[in-house]
């Protein structure tokens, strides 16, 4: 039997309208498995994607990778200030071990013929989400940031990001160890424009 044209699906449209990101430090062991991260991947890149490009690309920092890099990361704060507090420094190097893991979306967004560079921005903000998402589908917390480090030059070597790529955000992927709050959304009317009847 063919399912009904325009039938609504009750329990994603209740996932949807109830999905929260969850606080960094509130994310735990365990993470996902492999298999579980390639089902999670595999959904973040099912987004829109004028021209077919994959305009984005995923780096997956998992058990040791995550303390190398912050290693990495911390060594880039002291060639800035060597007098950093120790404090400082353990900081660096826990940003990408916060979390069991944590999923770099790269951007690969560049000039084309046809398809608009701003186009092909949007589509790695769309895969970020769709990780989040796909993240929260699997009953894991999950979290979209980006901090320093996505914007510095000298982090993209240390992170294994091409110099012509951007760093579209690190989703943070782990066991909530809180239940998620809610927050102040925006009211509809300070946010649409109505043009026509509906």
């Amino acid at each position: 039997m063919r399912p009904a044209v325009n039938a609504k699906n009750d329990a994603l449209v209740d996932f949807l309208k109830t999905r929260r990101s969850t606080p960094v430090l509130q994310l735990a062991a365990p993470g996902p498995g492999r298999n579980e991260i390639e089902e999670m991947l595999t959904i973040a890149a099912r987004i829109p994607d004028h021209g077919k490009l994959a305009p984005w690309r995923f780096i997956v920092f998992a058990g040791s990778a995550r303390e190398e890099a912050g290693e990495k990361l911390a060594d880039i704060v002291k060639a800035d200030d060597p007098a950093s507090s120790p404090e400082r420094l353990t900081l660096e190097r826990e940003r990408l071990s916060r979390a069991p893991l944590v999923i770099a979306v790269i951007s690969r967004a560049g000039v084309h013929p046809k398809i608009p560079e701003w186009e092909q921005v949007m589509s790695a903000g769309a895969a970020c989400y769709n990780l989040v998402v796909a993240a929260n589908a699997f009953g894991y917390g999950a979290t979209w940031l980006t901090e320093w480090y996505a914007f510095d030059e000298r982090a993209k070597p240390a992170l294994g990001v091409e110099p012509e790529e951007k760093i579209a955000g690190f989703i943070h992927i782990g066991t909530r160890t809180e239940a998620p709050f809610e927050r102040v959304r925006p009211a509809l009317e300070d946010i649409v424009i109505w043009r026509g009847e509906a």
